[in-house]
């Protein structure tokens, strides 16, 4: 039975961003996160999440004691990959099918990873025949809430002469995505470390073996690599 479909819990799409937010900050449920990451993450003030944390602890899918942080229970991991995993296919879908650019398809998901039927994911899921990574690289859950990534490093990482793959990025948000477009640095091209900055962390890339590109530090620690 999909993992989707073992519980009644019904949250509303706010509850449902809010315990994304807390399994993207508890790096899966391996630690705890704070009232005020939390706020930070939703934007918010953190006396404005207490409310929240209340109700999403009614629900069992987290567990929360003041200055002990917030922890996600196993059900709330669930629930969250099941967002998630809503989300990414939605993104597939758009960029695949509707000629989205990587950079526009975010927003669009945020709004469509809240539906509800578990049919049409099913429907979704076959119909871009089982993708296993989103446009930004993130893998897609499965129908059974397990995912499985490409092991990956920082690009800031890197050392002089290495050479690698772009596999996915740490920031999706449009206007990273438009400056990765404008250096021609995409997911699934090949890199390799041509020169590497003490003083800043700034780093000389090659693209594809034709093209050579400063890039800050900023930008490289939100670039994930697969060693080649």
């Amino acid at each position: 039975m999909p993992y989707n479909t073992q519980t009644n819990i019904k949250l509303t799409t706010a509850e449902e961003n809010y315990l994304k937010a807390i399994y993207h900050l508890s790096e899966g449920g391996t630690k705890s996160a704070s009232t005020n990451d939390v706020a930070g993450a939703m934007k918010t003030k953190p006396a404005s999440v207490s409310d929240m944390l209340r109700k999403l602890g009614e629900k069992k899918v987290i567990e929360y004691r003041k200055y002990y942080g917030v922890h996600i229970t196993e059900e709330g991991k669930r629930q969250a990959l099941q967002t998630i995993r809503k989300h990414r296919l939605w993104e597939v879908f758009l960029v695949e099918k509707l000629n989205f650019a990587w950079d526009e398809v975010h927003e669009v998901a945020e709004e469509l990873e809240h539906i509800q039927s578990s049919l049409l994911i099913e429907r979704l899921d076959l119909f871009l025949n089982y993708p296993k990574f989103d446009p930004h690289g993130d893998p897609i859950p499965d129908e059974f809430g397990n995912v499985k990534a490409k092991p990956r490093r920082i690009l800031n990482e890197m050392e002089i002469d290495q050479i690698g793959q772009i596999v996915a990025v740490k920031d999706s948000t449009a206007t990273f995505l438009k400056y990765l477009d404008k250096v021609g640095a995409y997911i699934g091209a090949r890199i390799k470390v041509l020169d590497k900055a003490e003083f800043d962390g700034s780093m000389e890339i090659l693209v594809d073996q034709k093209k050579g590109v400063f890039m800050s530090k900023d930008v490289t620690t939100n670039i994930l690599i697969q060693e080649l």
